[in-house]
């Protein structure tokens, strides 16, 4: 069982696997790669001077690889909750988590499949958004959701940083208090 599986590899996806497994969570990413950022060039992201959006992407899954999140292609294509857990059906197989992060873009399919309360999007072509509160929960007990599916900015550098906000908030529920990850620089 992972405490932590999030859905989709994307910029709030991987940022939010990263902080994850970083803080030492079981962590587990599927992702299917329909995400919209393969698609970018990027030159307004904080710290990056310029990168295709497919180099973000995999750059972000080795961070959270890194620190020992395992990353699995694969289409999710329902979640079901069974108690305290969250049972995460596959096109390959099922796996299982106490939380689950969506990260899924623009895609709302598997959301109204498990049956999130969702809203208008007020991004630009986004039609609809989970409805989540400012800690990024949703209508269901430990599913959550970060980035754009979550109605923030389609920018790769919001998303980012909504995933890890999420994923921080998560952390700190698992932990029972506030979750902090400061690195120091090493002399």
């Amino acid at each position: 069982m992972y405490e932590i599986a999030i859905v989709g590899a994307g910029p709030a996806g991987a940022s939010a696997a990263l902080f994850a497994a970083k803080s030492g969570k079981k962590t587990l990413v599927i992702d299917s790669d329909q995400g919209v950022t393969k698609r970018a060039w990027v030159e307004n992201h904080y710290g990056v001077m310029e990168i295709s959006g497919p180099d973000l992407v995999d750059i972000g899954k080795k961070q959270a690889e890194k620190f020992g999140a395992e990353v699995i292609h694969g289409k999710v294509v329902n979640i079901v909750k069974q108690g305290d857990t969250l049972e995460i059906e596959t096109e390959e197989g099922k796996y299982e988590a106490k939380h689950v992060i969506l990260a899924t873009g623009f895609l709302m399919d598997l959301a109204e499949k498990i049956g999130l309360k969702t809203k208008p999007g007020t991004e630009p072509r986004v039609k609809e958004i989970v409805d989540v509160d400012a800690s990024g929960k949703s209508s269901v007990e430990g599913i959550w959701a970060a980035g754009t599916c979550a109605g923030v900015s389609v920018h790769t550098i919001v998303t980012a940083g909504d995933g890890a906000k999420v994923a921080i908030n998560v952390i700190s529920e698992l932990n029972g208090e506030r979750y902090v990850d400061h690195d120091v620089k090493k002399s």
